[in-house]
């Protein structure tokens, strides 16, 4: 995985001139949106699981034969 540092920022803005959250990412591709939701999903499972490793998930199927 790769480090990131994230810089504080902090700019002033009157709420009616606030952007919208769908628009900034209306103009991201999919890939980037994908990427985002993939990163935040894998962050959260380092904090909410943080010594579980990753694996996939079993799947069975039961069938009944004649």
């Amino acid at each position: 995985m790769k480090d990131r540092s994230i810089e504080k920022m902090v700019t002033k803005v009157p709420l009616k001139d606030q952007p919208s959250d769908a628009e900034y990412w209306r103009t991201k591709s999919y890939a980037e949106r994908i990427g985002a939701v993939e990163e935040i999903r894998l962050e959260y499972n380092r904090w909410k699981y943080p010594d579980a490793e990753q694996r996939l998930q079993r799947v069975y199927r039961v069938v009944k034969l004649k």
